[in-house]
């Protein structure tokens, strides 16, 4: 199991690296294939679907997500974004109304709840990557969830005593999390310093990243245990079985997913 999760891990690592680097269609692409399976992942957890078999709702959520990613390649305008959403939202709505009593309430809000939770929250790496100089800024959004992972977890295993969300998540430690997030920014003071500083001599940028990294680690860790929580609730271990060792794409990209809409907003505050 370790050797297969650890070389899922370097598979993983090398696409996103690869895509976030080319940017454009390549990590549209990625992410909207991506969105449609985490899309998948939640509602069959949420039970949108009672039989297992596809529903209305989630061809709409489908359809939805692949306008969505289309308009966010050829305008990504924040307007035709949201009235992306909200069409989406509004079709859900027709749905329930139109063929009640098929579709129970909770059926709806758990259709657009996963709607907005992965396709749409993913999106902002794409819209990281897309800014100015973000080439250099997306790297932020891997350095705040999987660098927060390591160090949390190497934290954690050193000197982890006080267990923090012992219901929850008992393994995590109050020493790891400040692990987590004191690595993360540390990384990211590096990475600004001898990267980010050398290529854009004009800008001291390295406290501003490890401050965005800091933060961004503190949501990779409540986008983990939020989805932590939702399986807890449904009774499930994994959400899929797409990656090998790891479970599905909301078992992998649980921090990402809540890290990129924060670093994004931070990247335009602050370095734009």
């Amino acid at each position: 199991m370790f050797w297969t999760r650890l070389a899922s891990g370097v598979v993983l690592l090398a696409i996103a690296i690869g895509t976030m680097s080319l940017g454009g269609i390549p990590l549209a692409v990625l992410l909207w294939a991506a969105s449609l399976v985490a899309f998948r992942e939640l509602t069959k957890a949420l039970k949108c679907t009672l039989d297992g078999k596809i529903n209305g709702l989630e061809i709409i959520g489908f359809l939805g997500i692949t306008g969505y990613y289309l308009l966010l390649y050829v305008s990504g305008e924040p307007v035709w974004l949201m009235m992306c959403v909200m069409g989406m939202f509004l079709a859900c709505m027709f749905a329930y109304v139109l063929t009640f009593p098929k579709f129970h309430a909770s059926q709806v809000m758990a259709a657009v709840f996963s709607y907005i939770y992965a396709p749409v929250l993913l999106s902002f790496v794409y819209l990281t990557r897309m800014c100015p100089q973000g080439i250099y800024t997306v790297w932020m959004i891997l350095i705040s969830s999987w660098g927060c992972d390591t160090c949390a977890y190497a934290v954690g295993k050193l000197i982890g005593r006080k267990k923090i969300f012992p219901v929850l998540s008992p393994k995590k430690s109050l020493e790891g999390c400040i692990g987590g997030v004191a690595g993360s920014a540390l990384i990211g003071w590096l990475y600004g310093f001898f990267f980010v500083e050398k290529a854009l001599p004009d800008q001291r940028a390295a406290w501003m990243i490890a401050v965005i990294c800091g933060v961004g680690a503190v949501m990779s860790m409540v986008g983990d245990l939020a989805a932590s929580a939702i399986k807890r609730n449904v009774e499930i271990k994994d959400y899929g079985k797409l990656i090998p060792g790891h479970g599905g794409i909301m078992d992998r990209f649980d921090s990402m997913i809540v890290t990129a809409p924060m670093t994004y907003f931070l990247t335009v505050l602050m370095l734009m």
